[in-house]
């Protein structure tokens, strides 16, 4: 049964407490003016001074007492309410008892109450209220009939405050009502955009894209991180655009002065970065203008990894197919090649052989692309690993240990896959010694340690022609080769293990020969 009438009692919300709060604060402050006009009272001549000091000591005690409760148990809302309500019609009623020329005056601070209990009271506890000072009204009307003459003026001004209560409090719960209705659709809405807006601001800084917001005369009110890296915004005080890309600030004030939607392409002079730039008018009051910054060189790489990722699985699928028959032609060419004594057959089976065998390096290099995202790093000792590949790589080569020789410096140690190592070492050492003098030191395996950045350095440096100019920028392209032999695939499998192992390839200037450096990191 207690279950039932909780729930089917009005939920009192913190709004309700606070009005309460305020309610009682305005009463105190009512019975202590009341107090101070009391000691000028005098002056008029009442006598009554003694019974409305008392009456009106009660009425301040009671309202600092119902504030402490207020306080302390804040429970029982409905309860709190009516009481004070109460005592307010009786302290009211008993100060004009007393003196009937003041009924006038407080019956308006009757309505008052009424207007505030209306306020701040719930449901039908407003027509309640009218009704119980209504009743209290009729009941000192009643007596001062009794005991004192009445006039028929007194009888009509005491009904139109009767009617004036219920007026007064069905008015004053229709304007609390409309109020909270208004404040809590104001609420939720606040908070919807608040967790909008943090979505926003979360989208907006983890975007790859940098967004810049201007105002009409260039200056920057608003920008995403990355918006710093691609151009570099640092001081805050210099938020002028041309101070960071004078390109991107000409582009702006020709957009402004015509219009249109076309991106706009430019350098940023911060970060040598080609980007993507389109602007878009906002509409706000202000006019600013939302600018968003592409990373053209980030997009045209997402497009080489699709198309190669592609290209990957084709081969792959392609190269399972050709082993088969592959292995088959090869056989047979080792069986006729033991069974044949024309020298004009022995030349053509070569031919085959060494086709055959440079067809299986292909297949062989395009399934190890395939694997390259199963990475296992592990810190490698580069004083230890390195010594063991170039006796290894002499040995399988049958070239002099001296050709290829090893410079270590500092802290020797790199986070490497082992077996992708191994791979782009055969790969880089393979293509020195082809380009290479072959004399004692034409090749040489330098590690050189960067401490303070944790990261390391390998270089494979030769003694050879180098690399033509015209082809530096094809070198890690696949199937790109200069040689006759070649399969073009293995600079850009090297460059392919080395991303996958978080490191960078690159081919430096050097005066004479080739300088292939690959930087990785020292530690896990």
């Amino acid at each position: 049964m207690q279950d039932a009438k909780n729930a089917t009692a009005p939920e009192v919300s913190s709004i309700h407490w606070k009005t309460l709060r305020y309610f009682s604060i305005y009463r105190l402050c009512i019975a202590s003016i009341l107090g101070v006009m009391l000691s000028f009272y005098s002056a008029i001549g009442s006598q009554r001074i003694p019974y409305q000091s008392a009456v009106l000591g009660f009425y301040f005690l009671a309202n600092v007492a119902s504030l402490a409760i207020l306080h302390f148990y804040p429970k029982r809302f409905n309860w709190q309410l009516t009481f004070q309500v109460l005592l307010d019609l009786l302290i009211m009623t008993s100060l004009t008892h007393v003196d009937y020329g003041l009924r006038g005056n407080l019956g308006i601070m009757l309505l008052v109450t009424l207007a505030g209990a209306g306020l701040v009271g719930q449901g039908r506890m407003v027509l309640f209220y009218a009704a119980m000072a209504t009743v209290i009204v009729l009941l000192d009307e009643s007596l001062h009939i009794l005991l004192n003459a009445a006039e028929i003026v007194d009888l009509i001004q005491t009904g139109l405050f009767c009617i004036g209560f219920f007026a007064v409090a069905i008015s004053a719960r229709q304007l609390a009502n409309r109020v909270i209705t208004n404040e809590e659709l104001a609420r939720k809405r606040g908070e919807a955009l608040k967790n909008q807006i943090v979505i926003s601001q979360h989208v907006i800084e983890e975007m790859q894209d940098g967004v810049l917001v201007l105002n009409r005369e260039g200056k920057i009110k608003q920008h995403n991180p990355r918006i710093g890296q691609l151009l570099g915004l640092g001081n805050p005080e210099e938020r002028n655009l041309s101070t960071y890309s004078t390109e991107l600030a000409l582009s702006f004030r020709n957009w402004c002065a015509r219009g249109g939607d076309e991106p706009v392409l430019i350098r940023a002079p911060a970060s040598g970065v080609h980007l993507r730039a389109r602007f878009i008018a906002t509409g706000s009051s202000e006019r600013d203008v939302l600018i968003l910054l592409e990373d053209l060189g980030r997009l045209q790489e997402q497009a080489r990894q699709l198309k190669l990722a592609a290209l990957g699985r084709l081969t792959a699928n392609i190269a399972h197919e050709i082993r088969n028959p592959l292995s088959a032609i090869k056989h047979a060419g080792e069986l006729l090649s033991e069974d044949s004594a024309n020298p004009t057959n022995d030349r053509l089976l070569r031919i085959v052989t060494d086709n055959v065998q440079r067809v299986e390096r292909i297949v062989s290099d395009v399934l190890e692309l395939g694997r390259r995202d199963r990475v296992q790093r592990e810190l490698i000792d580069l004083s230890q690993s390195l010594p063991s590949f170039i006796e290894e790589f002499a040995l399988k080569e049958n070239i002099p240990s001296g050709i290829v020789q090893v410079e270590i410096s500092g802290h020797a140690i790199i986070a490497f896959d082992r077996s992708h190592l191994r791979q782009i070492l055969w790969n880089l050492v393979g293509n020195a010694l082809r380009y290479s003098r072959q004399e004692t030191g034409s090749i040489r395996l330098s590690v050189r340690d960067r401490d303070r950045e944790n990261r390391i350095e390998l270089h494979v440096i030769d003694d050879g022609p180098g690399v033509d100019e015209a082809h530096r920028e094809q070198i890690f392209e696949p199937f790109f080769t200069t040689h006759s032999r070649g399969t073009g695939l293995g600079l850009y499998i090297t460059r392919e293990l080395c991303e996958a192992n978080g490191a960078h390839i690159e081919l430096l200037n050097s005066p004479a020969g080739s300088d292939f450096c690959i930087s990785g990191r020292s530690v896990e």
